[in-house]
């Protein structure tokens, strides 16, 4: 038998008024993701446990099987580990976004989504002036970065925002806070200097984006314990495609193969047609391969119905439509980790549909892939990390 995984991303949200009540999902046209529906098992699954953050780090530990609570990881130690950064027993990671901010407000948490090239050029910058003893920055993907802070284990107890959080909202009262919280204070002002100072920035300008006016620290984590690895905690070998760190990370703590294919990024720009070909030659010397794919969630955050609407579509036209056609025996389970509703533009915690298809799947009589046709189908999956056993189960 083997497995396919596709996670959609942010794909499940709240209904809109410009899509006459529908959500982008409904809107989405998916009729290979209803194909699965009508010929397999439909449902809800809570991915995100009660009283944990609405983000992917929890969402797709759940999806992977493990438990978010029990088997945490902070998210800035999940992604230092996908960039090969060891942390010492003395470190904290913490995301590092590139931001744009306005006239007191969050202009853009991704500082007008910057290229990479870009991001590692502005990241070089501070780091020739910032870093020192105390302080390490590494390049990542675009505007997500990484900070890393010796001899300060404090930063793990303050409260964070995260900037994708606050887009269009004043940024008074959202920096870090608690005790302890002057070192990133400090480090988020001394940047301020330097960004202005920044020919990367002028250059940005001159070329029509907007400019990186600070640095977001949140998202902290330390080294992280060894997780059971997936293939002796499930018996069975996988290999996992993503354009962004945080799921890059998952994979190296859990032993999960990390593909690298060309094209794949984190953004509407993905080659999904050269992701879904990549990920599922893997087959061939795996059991399982997880496809995650980014850009509905992107294009949630940024309120972008038609972006978000397109990413759905592409998952099912160029990802979906391709593991349907493998031969068999197999199984697929489909499902985004949270909803990013448009009109929020940030993560919410509610269960997210799932389908299940495949040898030995019964049918459970939905039609649609949708938040209603799961509600109405009576299933929950709570904990959310029970789809894996649905999935691999005898």
């Amino acid at each position: 038998m083997k497995y396919v995984v596709v996670i959609l991303d942010g794909a499940a949200g709240w209904p809109l008024p410009e899509l006459g009540g529908r959500t982008t999902l409904q809107a989405a046209r998916t009729p290979n993701l209803d194909a699965l529906a009508a010929r397999g098992m439909v449902g809800l699954a809570r991915t995100v446990p009660e009283g944990t953050e609405a983000s992917s780090a929890a969402a797709c530990t759940s999806i992977l099987g493990y438990d978010p609570v029990a088997d945490r990881v902070g998210r800035g130690a999940i992604e230092a580990a996908s960039m090969g950064i060891r942390l010492e027993p003395d470190e904290v990671a913490l995301r590092l976004n590139l931001v744009s901010i306005t006239g007191g407000a969050m202009t853009s948490y991704s500082g007008g989504h910057i290229t990479s090239q870009d991001a590692h050029e502005v990241i070089a910058e501070l780091a020739a002036e910032l870093g020192d003893e105390t302080f390490r920055i590494y390049p990542g993907v675009a505007y997500r970065h990484i900070l890393v802070v010796r001899g300060h284990s404090e930063l793990l107890d303050l409260d964070y925002t995260s900037p994708h959080d606050i887009t269009g909202q004043p940024v008074e009262g959202r920096a870090p806070s608690g005790a302890g919280a002057g070192v990133l204070t400090a480090f988020m002002e001394r940047a301020r200097p330097v960004l202005v100072r920044s020919a990367v920035n002028a250059r940005r300008v001159a070329e029509g984006h907007l400019p990186i006016t600070d640095v977001w620290p949140f998202w902290p984590g330390s080294a992280p314990k060894d997780l059971v690895p997936f293939s002796q905690r499930r018996g069975k070998t996988a290999a996992l495609t993503s354009g962004v760190d945080l799921l890059g990370g998952l994979a190296v703590l859990t032993g999960i193969d990390r593909l690298t294919i060309p094209g794949v990024t984190d953004g509407a720009d993905n080659d999904y047609a050269g992701q879904a070909a990549g990920g599922l030659a893997a087959l061939a010397d795996h059991d399982l391969v997880v496809i995650h794919v980014e850009t509905p969630d992107e294009e949630g955050h940024a309120g972008d119905v038609a972006g978000k609407i397109a990413g759905i579509e592409a998952i099912d036209r160029e990802v979906v439509a391709r593991a349907m056609a493998l031969p068999g025996p197999l199984r697929i389970l489909c499902m985004p980790d949270h909803p990013t509703p448009i009109a929020l533009k940030t993560h919410t915690a509610e269960p997210v549909p799932f389908v299940l298809w495949g040898e030995g799947i019964a049918t459970d009589g939905a039609v649609l892939f949708t938040e209603d046709a799961a509600r109405d189908s009576g299933v929950l999956l709570d904990p959310g990390r029970d789809v894996m056993d649905r999935l691999l189960a005898p």
